[in-house]
């Protein structure tokens, strides 16, 4: 993942120490092992619990497993006066893995060293949602004037499927909120632009054969190597000749090959090849034209010379992930009240190459910025960290969101 411009530390207003309230709950959320392979319920159920005891009723919306579910409670006590209008709070529930790691301390127990706390998700971005759990009750304090939304979602990591359940469920209830806060890692500095990502796996299917015979063959890796090589080909050509978007620190789009897997023994010419490549598009960019001019090499330069030795040769694509580009006007009332209430005007509205759940939620017609404490230079790394600072700078932004609440005219 690419990671927004550093921002120095003096950029952030003068905060007081993190509450306990904020770190208690943070070192909670630390210890559900929310990889996205695994469940998510435990800590979704300690969420809509803490919630109940608030008062506050939470939807749960379950995958067809129901294996994980996402969070959406209206921080209300009277929610169906609020389905329209107000802030939706939003995080996503999942972590990457720690496998192979080399971590100083258990990932899964919060340790807090050097005004640092460690722990797997502490960044990305179990600290965000920790903040918003432990300010519930202040906000419910504020609702009168101040209708606020928490949504908690899984899969953010992997599939995105998670968000698109969710947002499917509030359309079907009614529930259209005006806008939304998503607190990835940025350092507090709003964030109004992302790549979108398309992954596209692609199986080459040719003919086995032994070595010595290897004319009487199809060999699938072979082929899957020219279709990597004109991939490649295609990343060269755009970051040469694509118009450059300085805003990203890679300012162009690129095309890369992540997996790949084939073959059975050196002396077998392979049957099967199989391996996977990603696109990370600038806004500008279309993916579908990107993905078009792939396809088509495979059906007019590969598939015919394949298919003069094998005639049941393929070549087939398969999309994974496909996620689109986001973007907001920098000038919309929602990013300028955004830099107001987390006191960052002085530094311009950014852009990152790593993607979010904003691009869903602004495909939803709900207008979305990206905006949250800690640094994504410490996610999914060993001994990932959120500084104190950067916990107390969330919560005086929230306590800010209280106080300012003149988004809502704006936004509604």
């Amino acid at each position: 993942m690419n990671k927004p411009a550093d921002v120095p530390s003096t950029a952030l207003p003068a905060v007081a120490a993190p509450s306990t309230a904020a770190l208690a709950m943070i070192d909670r959320l630390i210890a559900f092992p929310t990889v996205s392979r695994d469940s998510n319920l435990g800590l979704i159920e300690y969420a809509r619990d803490e919630l109940a005891r608030l008062g506050v009723r939470s939807q749960l919306i379950y995958d067809s497993a129901r294996n994980k579910a996402n969070l959406f409670a209206t921080l209300s006590m009277e929610p169906d006066r609020a389905k329209t209008g107000g802030l939706v709070i939003s995080g996503h529930t999942d972590t990457v893995p720690v496998d192979g790691q080399d971590w100083s301390s258990d990932p899964f127990r919060a340790d807090h060293r050097s005004s640092r706390i460690h722990g797997r998700g502490s960044a990305d971005m179990k600290g965000f949602i920790a903040i918003a759990l432990a300010a519930v009750p202040k906000f419910l304090a504020a609702q009168e004037e101040l209708p606020l939304h928490l949504s908690l979602t899984y899969d953010e990591e992997t599939t995105f499927f998670g968000v698109r359940d969710l947002l499917a469920d509030l359309a079907e209830r009614g529930i259209r909120p005006a806008g939304c806060i998503i607190g990835e890692p940025t350092d507090m500095r709003a964030i109004v632009a992302h790549k979108g990502k398309r992954d596209i796996c692609c199986r080459v299917r040719g003919r086995e054969a032994h070595s010595s015979l290897t004319p009487d063959g199809v060999n699938a890796i072979e082929f899957a190597a020219r279709m990597i090589a004109f991939i490649r080909q295609t990343a060269d050509r755009l970051s040469r000749d694509e118009p450059r978007d300085a805003r990203f620190a890679v300012p162009y789009t690129t095309l890369q090959t992540g997996l790949i897997k084939g073959g059975i023994a050196v002396n077998v010419v392979p049957r099967d090849c199989e391996f996977t490549f990603e696109m990370r598009n600038l806004p500008a960019t279309s993916t579908d034209e990107l993905t078009t001019e792939i396809f088509e090499y495979a059906e007019r330069e590969l598939l015919p010379e394949m298919r003069r030795v094998a005639s049941d040769a393929a070549i087939a694509f398969e999309r994974g992930m496909d996620l689109p580009a986001f973007g907001i006007e920098p000038n919309h009332p929602l990013v300028r009240w955004a830099q107001q209430v987390a006191s960052t005007t002085q530094l311009s509205p950014g852009a990152v190459g790593f993607a979010t759940e904003a691009s869903m939620f602004t495909q939803a017609g709900i207008a979305t910025v990206v905006i949250g404490p800690g640094s994504i230079d410490q996610a999914h790394k060993p001994d990932e960290y959120i500084s104190y600072e950067q916990v107390a700078a969330c919560e005086a932004f929230f306590e800010r969101i209280i106080a300012e609440p003149m988004l809502h005219g704006n936004i509604r």
